[in-house]
């Protein structure tokens, strides 16, 4: 069975992706943080940036991160967004992958914090990168090509039922950021 996913290529029109980029590429504080992988600490393959609601931490891969408050830019955004996925995300993961060495290997946004079965809205600007899943217990694999504007619906069961992953290519490419849009939800640690 495919994964529930809608792609909406164009989303945002050349202008308004160029836009977006520019802004996003300016005015990002970005990090390059250390992971802990298998055990051990390893740099992340990229540069991200956390934003979200006053308190919202999120915590992967033995990271955990404080948010930073919304621009006007990812408010703007993240209205468009909500209004094509029908949801409320109030918080965002943004992914500067800086040329082809850059990656996010095989992974599901499943941490407690976004609840059992989340809906993610992926906004892609930049180079064309090719994103690829597959089953977790299964065989079948699918391989996307998300364009510069475009806007990737991961729907509900796609982060139980399934890994993605932006794989490194040794093809000549450029400067490319994803938001993963978000909705947390309130975890016990009692």
């Amino acid at each position: 069975m495919p994964p529930p996913l809608t792609l909406i290529e164009g989303f945002l029109g050349p202008a308004a992706a160029d836009a977006a980029l520019a802004g996003l590429l300016a005015e990002t504080p970005w990090a390059q943080r250390s992971l802990r992988i298998a055990g051990r600490a390893v740099m992340e393959p990229r540069l991200t940036a956390w934003y979200g609601e006053a308190g919202q931490r999120y915590t992967y891969s033995g990271l955990t991160l404080d948010p930073l408050p919304f621009t006007p830019l990812l408010r703007q955004l993240k209205a468009a967004i909500e209004g094509a996925a029908g949801t409320h995300f109030d918080s965002v993961l943004i992914n500067r992958y800086r040329d082809g060495r850059d990656s996010v290997g095989w992974h599901a946004d499943d941490e407690p914090e976004l609840g059992p079965d989340p809906l993610i809205a992926s906004l892609s600007l930049g180079a064309v990168r090719r994103f690829v899943l597959k089953e977790r217990r299964g065989t079948e694999r699918l391989a996307l090509d998300l364009p510069h504007g475009s806007l990737l619906l991961m729907g509900r069961g796609c982060q139980r039922g399934w890994l993605h992953a932006l794989p490194k290519t040794a093809r000549p490419v450029g400067a490319r950021v994803n938001l993963t849009f978000r909705a947390l939800v309130t975890v016990n640690d009692g």
